[in-house]
């Protein structure tokens, strides 16, 4: 797998846990998610602006394993790496806990472009990520 290229890091809010007191499963997909679009930011490009230009990066599929439990108030971070076959990114995603580095859940989540409304080469992504490819 590729080396991380990027890393954000965050706080389990009590509204996200369960009543087993663990982070609720779809709450990682949104950690995820706040990461990539971190990394959008990071790169000069904004989702809404993005959208706005009739581009749009849409998930085509998730992955996720879940090793270890957050819990309330943990802090963590998540982190990308990145591949690109064909039309798709991978982004391949850990959530970490910081207390004990602890591995929490692995993500590989898979994107592609559409240009207004239609499946395209993501031009304005591989340029943007060219140095991660």
């Amino acid at each position: 797998m590729k080396s991380v290229i990027f890393e954000y890091e965050m706080k389990v809010r009590d509204y996200e846990c369960d009543v087993q007191g663990h982070v609720n499963n779809a709450n990682y997909q949104h950690y995820f998610e706040v990461t990539r679009h971190e990394f959008l930011e990071q790169e000069g490009l904004n989702f809404f602006e993005l959208h706005k230009n009739g581009v749009d990066a849409v998930v085509s599929r998730v992955e996720i394993r879940y090793k270890v439990p957050l819990i309330g108030m943990d802090k963590f971070k998540c982190t990308i790496a990145l591949e690109k076959k064909g039309l798709i990114y991978i982004f391949h995603q850990n959530i970490i806990r910081l207390s004990d580095e602890k591995l929490c859940a692995k993500g590989k989540v898979e994107v592609v472009c559409l240009i207004d409304g239609k499946l395209s080469q993501p031009t304005i992504f591989d340029e943007a990520f060219k140095a991660y490819i």
